[in-house]
């Protein structure tokens, strides 16, 4: 926690981190620059980038034309020349339009070069649901980005994760897909989760890539989550606690690398594991969580059947009653926990088959 001279502590939103990162990094690195719709003096839709048309100008802080990939092309040329560009696409949803440029220019061009080309991109995106803007405007996808090889993938939950996660993936050399929440931004016209706004340091530092952390300790059951996810299987967990249920929630922080050695870890601890995840259900990083598990069984003992809960394979509906059905809720992960902890124990389940 840092403090002013006061003894204040200082805090910052997502939003908030993510500029301050970002100008403090262009500070540091004459090459780095910024690239988008919106990003000058409107400062970003999810104000990402607020203030930095001040402090650098219109050569460093570019506004683009709507065209996603002219200037996801351009910040691989630029990236090859040995800029390090951060390339705003507004919301996720909007990746397809740029679709080749990312998966098979920025993704694969270090490899096809035999490594001689570094390609330093950062592509900042805004993910996730839950106000109403519907099928095209809602998703989060990043496991999309997770599965093509040659991407890192990052999707912080909170302002001090934000800021070091976003200095990390600038001074990477390899490109970067830094997903935002836009419900935990701290946007003044949004309502969001508390819990992203919290204590930053004004000095710049970086947090590695790969490294989850460890939310709340528990004994019971393990959430296995990120981006907003982790606000609400907090508060979750409060509720649980209430009930004499101990849950230990682990934000992921990074998909790509994923911290596998620290899921097992919890998982080995608590024996039950519950995976929250607001993007789509079938094919993804849920699954992805859950093969990892029952790939270790021989040293993971657990007390119940893995459970994941995540976004049905319907398109985020425009009706907020129905979007707040499809997208996971506190309701529904403190349900999912009291099923686990319901359910039969792994040996016995296995008994009776054999049976």
């Amino acid at each position: 926690m840092q403090s002013n001279s006061k003894g204040a502590v200082r805090t910052l939103t997502m939003a908030q981190a993510i500029a301050e990162a970002i100008g403090q990094e262009m500070e540091r690195d004459p090459s780095v620059f910024v690239m988008g719709e919106d990003i000058g003096k409107y400062g970003g839709i999810f104000s990402a980038t607020t203030g930095l048309l001040d402090r650098f100008g219109p050569e460093r802080i570019m506004e683009t034309p709507i065209s996603e990939t002219a200037f996801m092309g351009a910040a691989v040329g630029a990236a090859a020349d040995g800029l390090r560009p951060i390339a705003e696409l507004m919301f996720v949803d909007f990746f397809g339009v740029c679709f080749d440029q990312i998966y098979n220019h920025m993704a694969k061009n270090s490899y096809m070069s035999g490594g001689a080309l570094k390609l330093p991109v950062v592509i900042t995106t805004g993910i996730g649901g839950g106000y109403n803007d519907a099928a095209q405007h809602s998703q989060c996808l990043y496991a999309s980005f997770a599965h093509m090889p040659g991407l890192k993938v990052v999707v912080p939950s909170n302002a001090y994760d934000a800021k070091g996660l976003m200095v990390q993936a600038i001074r990477d050399d390899n490109p970067v897909v830094f997903c935002y929440h836009k419900g935990i931004m701290g946007l003044s016209w949004m309502s969001y989760f508390e819990g992203s706004t919290n204590a930053v340091p004004e000095e710049a530092y970086a947090i590695p890539f790969g490294e989850s952390r460890i939310v709340r300790e528990g004994s019971d059951v393990t959430i296995v989550t990120l981006s907003q996810m982790v606000q609400k299987a907090a508060i979750a967990a409060e509720q649980l606690a209430a009930e004499g249920i101990s849950v230990e929630v682990l934000d992921l922080r990074t998909i790509v690398p994923l911290d596998r050695a620290g899921v097992l870890a919890s998982v080995a601890r608590t024996g039950r594991v519950l995976i929250a995840d607001e993007d789509y259900l079938s094919f993804g990083l849920s699954g992805e969580i859950a093969a990892l598990v029952a790939e270790h069984l021989d040293t993971i003992q657990l007390r119940a059947p893995v459970k994941r809960l995540a976004v049905p394979d319907v398109p985020i509906p425009f009706s907020r009653p129905l979007e707040q059905a499809v997208i996971p809720q506190v309701d529904t992960i403190v349900d999912a926990v009291r099923g686990l902890m319901r359910a039969q124990p792994i040996h016995q389940l296995q008994q009776g088959a054999q049976a």
